[in-house]
């Protein structure tokens, strides 16, 4: 089974999201043991932020590690887990609300698709990037 990195990658709908990762030098890590959940904003959820907001981030590493860090949790964490859960830590160090009451949401952003099982963890599709306050 491919990791996390592979298995964005052969979806077709993360194309922003791999390029940051690489970008932040985050890829070697997301191909580690893990486990890992992502909190994986779509191509189209890049594409709601301000014009200009993705090449911003693209040029501010530091910013651009703080962001993509705010979207993994160490550990696997399916959806039958994540409805129980009120907050998660993310690895960036900031919590990240849960709410199940209708339709599963992580802060402002629902989750789409759930379970997308890696090797190395687990990847849920949101349709909104997560900023850390």
């Amino acid at each position: 089974m491919p990791d996390i990195i592979d298995t964005a990658i052969n979806a077709g709908s993360f194309n922003t999201l791999v390029t940051a990762i690489t970008t932040a030098g985050l890829d070697t890590a997301l191909k580690g043991d893990g486990p890992f959940t992502v909190f994986a904003p779509t191509d189209e959820a890049f594409s709601k932020l301000p014009s200009g907001a993705v090449e911003e981030l693209l040029q501010d590493v530091i910013k651009l590690r703080k962001v993509l860090e705010y979207h993994v949790v160490s550990g696997k964490i399916n959806a039958a887990d994540l409805v129980q859960l009120q907050k998660l830590t993310t690895t960036e160090g900031k919590d990240i609300k849960v709410n199940a009451e209708n339709n599963v949401k992580v802060n402002d952003a629902y989750i789409v698709t759930s379970d997308v099982e890696a090797d190395n963890g687990v990847i849920h599709v949101i349709d909104s990037v997560l900023f850390p306050e």
